[in-house]
């Protein structure tokens, strides 16, 4: 149930998401979801792709500074609460969020978010004992 994402360490100058990004196109990469960090000086792209593995291999091989982490990614309610109702499950079971982002649905009702948490087997289990859709890496890599 954990979904692999891409972190990927970029100076932040000009050129350097387009290097990036195509290089995954020249790889026949699909991304489904990203996120940018920055700071003044270097920022953390994550990324959530279809070919994790491949993504990774070609990046390192352009010479980026790559880490491949597990993530959680679940489908919640598209209404006013439905991310209320996910962060709270979490705090009830004592697990920290250390970030999350969202991304974008095919499905009218559904919105989708990654979870990067302290603990994936306590979040997973909490997660599901509460009903939560909880998407497997292959949902998430054929969107």
């Amino acid at each position: 149930m954990l979904i692999k994402q891409i972190s990927v360490f970029v100076e932040n100058k000009p050129g350097r998401l387009s290097k990036v990004t195509k290089l995954l196109a020249e790889n026949n990469i699909d991304i489904r979801a990203l996120s940018v960090a920055d700071t003044k000086d270097f920022g953390i792209l994550r990324l959530i792709v279809n070919k994790p593995d491949q993504a990774c291999d070609a990046l390192k091989q352009a010479g980026c500074t790559v880490s491949i982490t597990n993530v959680i990614a679940i489908g919640i309610n598209d209404t006013p609460g439905g991310l209320s109702d996910v962060v709270e499950c979490l705090y009830s079971a004592n697990i920290s969020v250390e970030y999350m982002y969202a991304f974008i649905s095919k499905s009218e009702n559904q919105a989708y978010v990654i979870l990067r948490v302290d603990n994936n087997d306590r979040a997973l289990e909490a997660l599901a004992e509460n009903n939560f859709t909880i998407l497997r890496s292959d949902e998430v890599y054929d969107m």
